[in-house]
């Protein structure tokens, strides 16, 4: 007999999890089902050699949400931040920058570039927390459609117009930053080219899009880091102890205290509908698992396009899906070391910290510019940008005694290359990241004992992430709020009557936030108390 369930959901990444465990918590009988041997999605810890732990796609927290670590009550269950030392960053001319999280420190490392911009820094960073503020508010809006199509949806449009009635003028500033380039708006503020590079950083493809700081829409990713309050009872960002699959492990165990079920290697590979409705899931063995409703947190192209019949589907949804854009040339690299690099810019004593656990090396926003120049014309860029991070320096959990994990984030290399060529991509790859590293760390190359590349078609094939796309699609202003991932489909609802979406795809996108799968939950929960779940 076929297992049944309340609630079956597709993938066990963090939304997935968070979705199952609210869904558990309010009394369903929920099954999360994951294709690979362990839990986590792109949130993952992986021992990728023996000893050596790894954070194999998300590799820092900085933006799941205070309200779904106490709902889930995610520090009972092993969940605990580190605080890491400052984001060092170094510039050719033996200047740098330190990213201190105290205002008068931090205004001091621009004013090495700019009085100017020291000056104008508090009134920016006031002006990017009262836009945050609305933005945090919407988060936690389940989107409403502009051009509502039933009286309902006429309903829902009106009360959210009057619950933001008085945010007229954020509204508008929010308008720029989805149109505007993260360069002219920092312009606005800012004249030092390094100090508008040190704030748009995460703008200019750091956060994951692929990017150029000059393009429109930019603008919106410099209010990323604004998203999260760091005040609350939940703490501070900072790395996860044990890695990114603290935070998932974390989630599992609250869920499973209300008997949330999850199931690894247990792939899915179509979506039972019967008499117009989701009735159910098939496995890659044949398995099928019916359940009253199925919530996908795949991305909206694995869901729609390969796990959902053609026929079942309106065609012009099919479309937009299928043209949504997720083409990404991010990277990451982890490498195995028997000792730190040695930054020749770096000085413990007179920095005042021990060891830059998180570094920069992006000298110019020329710099950034030219290596996505590089991938727009097809190539791996001669001199890529990149994220360096030493967890083990701060856990000691995630290596052997006196031995390192480091974990490289950076870009770009061009997602379109044919499987013959990949491994030969992937070498010269590492050797363009190895080459720009040993120039701010003179001879680490000679530390490393193992490595680790994964190139875009790598992210896509092992996390499922369409494009290798980290918010598994852009987040510009067409695919934002109410079109993403569609237009008439953004409010965590599909055209299939009870299959739910809960991933990146949807509102608010991608990063680990928490926010989808929590939204998505109360949708579901919303109807199954209107009544419109029963069998």
């Amino acid at each position: 007999m076929a297992a049944s369930y309340d609630a079956v959901v597709i993938g066990a990444g963090h939304n997935g999890l968070i979705c199952g465990a609210y869904l558990a918590r309010a009394g369903l009988k929920v099954c999360v089902l994951e294709r690979r041997s362990l839990i986590g999605g792109a949130c993952v810890t992986e021992e990728v050699w023996p000893g050596y732990r790894v954070s194999t796609a998300s590799y820092v927290m900085t933006l799941l949400q205070p309200k779904v670590i106490l709902d889930l009550e995610l520090a009972r269950f092993g969940y605990e931040i580190i605080k890491s030392p400052p984001l060092f960053q170094p510039f050719p001319d033996g200047r740098h920058i330190v990213s201190w999280d105290r205002l008068d420190r931090l205004v001091a490392e621009y004013a090495k570039f700019s009085p100017k911009d020291a000056d104008a820094y508090p009134h920016y960073r006031e002006h990017m927390l009262g836009i945050a503020a609305t933005l945090r508010r919407l988060l936690w809006e389940i989107p409403v459609d502009p051009f509502p199509r039933s009286l309902p949806e006429l309903l829902d449009f009106l009360r959210f117009a009057w619950r933001f009635r008085g945010s007229i003028n954020r509204f508008l500033a929010i308008r720029d930053l989805l149109t505007m380039s993260a360069f002219d708006y920092l312009s606005r503020w800012f004249e030092s080219d390094v100090v508008k590079l040190a704030i748009g950083f995460y703008a200019a493809g750091g956060g994951g899009q692929p990017a150029s700081m000059k393009l429109d829409g930019t603008a919106y990713m410099l209010a990323r880091s604004f998203l999260r309050d760091d005040s609350t009872a939940a703490g501070g960002v900072g790395f996860v102890r044990g890695g990114m699959g603290g935070i998932t492990e974390a989630i599992a165990a609250s869920g499973r205290a209300h008997s949330l079920e999850t199931r690894t290697d247990a792939a899915v590979s179509s979506m039972i509908v019967k008499n117009g409705r989701a009735t159910g899931v098939r496995l890659s063995t044949g398995e099928e698992i019916s359940a009253r409703v199925v919530i996908a947190n795949a991305s909206a192209q694995t869901t729609f396009l390969k796990l959902v019949q053609p026929a079942d589907l309106p065609s012009e949804f099919r479309s937009r899906i299928a043209g949504f854009r997720t083409r990404s040339t991010c990277f990451k690299v982890h490498l195995a070391v028997d000792r730190l690099p040695r930054y020749s810019s770096f000085d413990s004593a007179h920095h005042g910290f021990s060891y830059p656990v998180q570094l920069r090396i992006a000298p110019s926003i020329g710099y950034m510019e030219e290596a996505f120049a590089d991938a727009e014309q097809g190539h791996i860029s001669r001199r890529p940008y990149l994220t360096v991070m030493t967890p083990s320096v701060v856990d000691a959990s995630l290596a052997p005694t006196n031995k390192h994990v480091i974990t490289i984030f950076g870009g770009h290399a061009p997602p379109d290359v044919v499987p013959d060529d990949q491994e030969q991509q992937r070498d010269m790859l590492y050797q363009r990241v190895a080459a720009v590293l040993d120039e701010y760390a003179p001879g680490f190359g000679d530390a490393v004992l193992h490595r680790q590349v994964l190139a875009p078609w790598d992210l896509e094939q092992v996390f499922d992430l369409p494009g290798g796309h980290v918010h598994h699609g852009d987040m510009g202003a067409d695919q934002l709020f109410h079109l993403r991932p569609a237009r008439h489909y953004a409010r965590y609802r599909s055209p299939i009557p009870r299959l739910y979406v809960c991933g990146a795809s949807t509102h608010p996108g991608g990063g680990v936030t928490g926010v989808n799968g929590h939204n998505a939950a109360q949708v579901v929960l919303a109807d199954a108390r209107r009544g419109l779940l029963r069998s």
